[in-house]
């Protein structure tokens, strides 16, 4: 099993910067790709980024040139650097693996961190 916590969240200002943190534990060695997906309250959760051990990265078109994502697989944490960011990112963000168990390919959750930018 793999377990994810995120941290980082709080209150930006329109055009400030954030970075967002999690930290896998358990079978991380199955991990196959991590990611940061974010749920606005009313509103669906989308993606964000995704960012595979290799470090192939994905990122959804609202976030393209704003936002960074990292892999560091020595310290098993995914980092989003969120820059020049906007009331409409306000939103509760979670961290995702999609990993192994024996032979299924699942995903995991963490439990997320509210994002909040506001004067």
């Amino acid at each position: 099993q793999v377990q994810l916590v995120e941290s980082g969240g709080g209150l930006v200002e329109p055009g400030g910067s954030l970075r967002l943190s999690c930290i896998a534990s358990g079978s991380i060695s199955d991990i196959i790709t991590m990611g940061w997906y974010r749920q606005a309250p009313g509103k669906q959760r989308e993606l964000v980024a995704t960012i595979t051990s290799g470090g192939r990265t994905v990122y959804a078109n609202p976030v393209k040139g704003r936002c960074t994502i990292s892999r560091d697989n020595a310290e098993n944490t995914v980092s989003l650097l969120m820059n020049s960011l906007q009331p409409e990112d306000t939103a509760i963000y979670y961290c995702y693996a999609l990993h192994r168990l024996l032979s299924t390919v699942t995903g995991a959750w963490g439990q997320g961190t509210q994002v909040t930018v506001s004067s």
